[in-house]
């Protein structure tokens, strides 16, 4: 069992031409397909956000240099420019899907850009991509009354469980917004690990339900890339986005504050 860190990649949308709203963390096509060819050429495996926690929890065995590829919220590049560069390397992946997000049924309108629909969520799976929740509508889960909270991680997790007849086992929070008791309501709902962001390397110590990630987005170059596979550089890499977090940070606690303190006059 490998227990060394492990970069966990957090893409969302690869398209060439995404939107103003998607656009910084949108990676292009080329981008893409490089870094997949530098995950091999590297010797890296790519593994499921599963198979990595459960690998952890368990003592089970691990590839000596595992990666996960992820990708959140459901864009429709996922499959039509990732999925046959993965295919093309045999690279398992995860995507966590927004289900309010996703076309069909269940779309709220929410989506920011051209999503995915069902049938290729459904491709997507059987061709060795897990696919875990990522709520229903993409809120702060942290800013969330319980029940809401609630109504977010159940909706998100039996429609996926609905559209490809398994019970999905990892969720991602939006935004990478968690406390101890969203970790705790992500927990109660089932699902058996969860990703946050953090911008650093993924350790066991961390557990389950707070493993960290890297963001890869469209200003990331080969040079970065490299840096975030072999867990190098991050701290400076991500010194503006750590710095913006703590102070996103002290505003989501006091919103809590006010909202805690309205309650109790209510």
């Amino acid at each position: 069992m490998t227990e060394a860190p492990v970069p966990i990649l957090m893409y969302h949308s690869v398209a060439t031409a995404p939107n103003e709203a998607t656009r910084a963390l949108s990676v292009a096509p080329e981008a893409f397909a490089e870094q997949m060819a530098l995950i091999g050429d590297l010797g890296l495996t790519p593994v499921s956000t599963a198979d990595l926690a459960g690998g952890w929890r368990s003592g089970g065995p691990l590839p000596d240099r595992p990666v996960l590829i992820t990708f959140d919220d459901g864009y429709e590049g996922v499959h039509r420019h990732a999925l046959p560069v993965l295919a093309k390397h045999g690279f398992a992946s995860t995507l966590f899907v927004s289900t309010g997000w996703i076309r069909g049924a269940y779309d709220t309108g929410g989506g920011l850009d051209a999503m995915l629909d069902w049938d290729q969520v459904r491709e997507l799976a059987d061709a060795d991509c897990e696919i875990g929740g990522h709520s229903h509508t993409h809120p702060q889960l942290d800013q969330l009354a319980d029940d809401r909270l609630r109504e977010e991680l159940v909706r998100c997790r039996e429609i996926v469980t609905e559209q490809l007849g398994t019970d999905p086992a990892s969720f991602a929070y939006p935004y990478g917004y968690s406390s101890r008791r969203v970790r705790q309501a992500v927990r109660d709902t089932g699902y058996a690990q969860a990703l946050a962001v953090e911008n650093g390397l993924a350790r066991r110590r961390q557990g389950p339900y707070a493993l960290h990630r890297v963001t890869v987005r469209r200003s990331t170059d080969a040079t970065e890339f490299a840096q975030l596979l072999e867990g190098r550089a991050i701290a400076r890499n991500f010194a503006r986005d750590r710095a913006l977090t703590k102070g996103y940070a002290v505003l989501r606690r006091a919103r809590q504050v006010r909202r805690k303190a309205i309650r109790s006059r209510v």
